[in-house]
């Protein structure tokens, strides 16, 4: 066995050596990644790029010389959580935003930015950037209403024209929230609930006047009303006047079971009951 190694030792080292750089030199391109061959620190070539001829597959490379770069051809987000933007009428505004980018030119992502996670870093300073500029040119009631759909068609647009310089193709940018900060929230929701208290009370005021104004009115008529018949039969309008002191004073709630009135039967106050005018 030993006198065979000896015999073939050169053969045999140079299998093993032949399969090592065969398993260096093959590498596998999914559907979803695009690869920059870089040889000796410059890129050369890539596979399964957008516009490219390779596509994914099963691929060579030369071993110890290229090295593999792999970048996501799927879309990539970018987010921008809870910063504060003035609007054009000076109101403190906290924004939640995201963008979502591909990679269109891998070659030019890895000279400039060398991955995708150096192409967030550079493009989130400017999103932050473009939407400050755009949203403070709009008062905070416009971005409630369609002016919002144009000012973030200007904020991709803007977004779009820094990011081709690092490869990447900016697709969308939306606005997640919009919201002012909590404490000046609750001194407009505050401000909003006093001018409510303010109308709600000269609302009654008014109300009040109108009942007062109405209640004399009936009063004044009823009291006409009394007069006339008064001055059309004096005994009956006596007669009624008695009637309603007796209701008022013999069903008063105030009254209770415990309670009594005693009258001496030729009180004045009963002579309706006894039939005397």
């Amino acid at each position: 066995m030993s006198d065979f190694l000896q015999r073939y030792r050169t053969a045999v080292i140079a299998l093993v050596v032949l399969v090592i750089a065969s398993m260096m030199s093959v590498y596998v391109v999914p559907e979803e990644e695009q690869i920059v061959v870089v040889r000796t620190g410059e890129p050369v070539g890539t596979i399964n790029a957008p516009g490219g001829k390779m596509g994914p597959g099963l691929w060579l490379k030369w071993p110890f010389l290229d090295r593999i770069v792999r970048v996501e051809k799927r879309l990539l987000d970018l987010e921008m959580n809870d910063e504060e933007v003035l609007s054009a009428d000076q109101q403190r505004l906290l924004v939640n935003a995201y963008a979502r980018f591909r990679i269109s030119d891998p070659i030019r992502m890895v000279e400039r930015a060398g991955s995708t996670d150096g192409v967030r870093n550079a493009l989130e300073p400017i999103l932050n950037s473009v939407l400050r500029q755009e949203l403070g040119r709009r008062t905070f009631q416009a971005m409630l209403t369609a002016e919002r759909g144009s000012a973030l068609a200007n904020v991709r647009a803007n977004l779009d024209r820094q990011a081709r310089q690092y490869g990447a193709e900016v697709v969308d940018v939306k606005i997640m929230r919009t919201d002012l900060p909590e404490a000046p929230l609750q001194s407009a929701f505050r401000r909003m609930e006093s001018d409510r208290e303010r109308e709600a009370r000269t609302i009654r005021a008014q109300g009040g006047r109108d009942a007062r104004i109405i209640r004399a009115e009936a009063d004044a008529q009823a009291a006409k009303i009394y007069a006339d018949s008064f001055g059309k039969d004096a005994e009956f309008y006596d007669f009624y006047r008695a009637m309603q002191s007796y209701d008022a004073t013999f069903s008063n709630p105030d009254n209770s079971s415990e309670s009594s009135i005693i009258l001496s039967p030729e009180n004045e106050y009963l002579r309706q009951f006894r039939g005397r005018r």
